[in-house]
């Protein structure tokens, strides 16, 4: 049997602010979303919270599926939990690039297992290219390309541009683009249609989002949607290299997240060219960030500078505009989903 259900409850409310506009099995980490992972590398059908649990086993939807998980699973164990210790999970969302690494290599092996990559032209600078794949479609010159750090994986109709410089573990999702002379290193994720450039360390962007000039972005996460003005950097390490503290949702406080994190933004949040966002800084959705200076290690959803609050109809008036930018369109869905939480918050 190959029907699972995803539960949702234990963790939503833990993985802040990525659940607010999506499900947990649709957070990217490594190559693939969690829905991914599971439909197309394990051929599971995901079934509603609705089915019978008699016959539909039910699992934690942060835990990452793995040979392990998936043998557990098919061998009836009902003992499988958020915390279960012999499985990978995300249960807060800097596990989200702690763990991209991993996940990169996992998803590339079964990805690739039995295929031949795109040829890597001889403009390149390769080192390692048994962990190079390219997919069809895609476009890449003049690049330097590490795959001794971990593997590269280069989606349908990407486009890496001359000058970039690229180590491994590195995902670049189908349509994202890196722009001239970009320097990334692992474990990095770039999700579909994304453009990136600048410098880029161990870091997440989901899909749709644009962190394409210079200024650095390490150890982060970034939604849907999103944009990063030019010379926007985050800090990802306090200046005496102590515990970062992150807001929590959940818990209404601040709570450790390690020696190192950056920035974690929600969908639809941009800033303004130049920002300096706060070591450990959590962005809702649908902000504005402007005004200068270091902000807030805080910013609530909906924020427009640093006091104000984005009015409703001129936040769908730019939501449309950014999503025509990439030829697509702010859904009627997207739309009510949007209003729920703007009329909560």
């Amino acid at each position: 049997m190959n029907d699972i259900i995803l539960d949702e409850t234990p963790v939503r409310e833990d993985l802040f602010p990525f659940t607010l506009t999506r499900n947990v099995s649709d957070i990217r980490v490594g190559i693939l979303t969690i829905r991914e992972k599971w439909e197309k590398l394990y051929q599971f059908t995901l079934r509603t919270a609705s089915a019978d649990h008699a016959t539909v086993p039910s699992i934690p939807a942060n835990l990452l599926p793995g040979e392990e998980l998936v043998s557990a699973i098919r061998s009836n164990d009902r003992s499988i939990d958020k915390d279960d210790a012999r499985f990978n999970r995300i249960s807060h969302p800097w596990d989200i690039f702690q763990l991209n690494g991993t996940e990169i290599r996992n998803d590339f092996a079964l990805l690739t297992r039995g295929k031949i990559s795109a040829p890597v032209s001889s403009t390149n600078k390769v080192i390692a290219p048994e962990n190079i794949f390219i997919e069809p479609g895609a476009s890449v010159e003049h690049a330097s390309l590490n795959g001794s750090t971990g593997p590269i994986y280069i989606g349908k109709n990407a486009e890496i541009m001359e000058g970039a410089m690229i180590r491994g573990p590195f995902a670049l999702c189908e349509g994202a683009v890196v722009k001239m002379g970009a320097m990334i290193y692992g474990a990095t994720s770039i999700g579909p249609f994304s453009v990136v450039g600048g410098e880029i360390k161990n870091s997440v962007l989901f899909g749709y989002s644009n962190k394409a000039h210079e200024g650095y972005l390490g150890d982060s996460v970034i939604g849907e949607w999103c944009n990063l003005g030019a010379g926007t950097s985050n800090s990802n390490l306090r200046n005496n290299a102590g515990m970062v503290k992150l807001w929590s949702a959940k818990q209404n406080a601040f709570i450790d997240a390690g020696q190192k994190c950056g920035l974690l933004m929600g969908d639809f949040s941009r800033s303004a060219i130049n920002s300096s966002f706060n070591t450990g800084t959590v962005v809702g959705i649908c902000c504005n960030i402007f005004d200068g200076g270091l902000t807030p290690k805080f910013i609530p959803s909906f924020s427009w500078g640093k006091n104000g609050r984005y009015q409703w109809d001129k936040l769908i008036d730019d939501l449309r505009a950014w999503k025509k930018l990439k030829k697509q369109i702010l859904s009627d869905a997207e739309i009510r989903t949007l209003k729920h939480i703007f009329d909560e918050t």
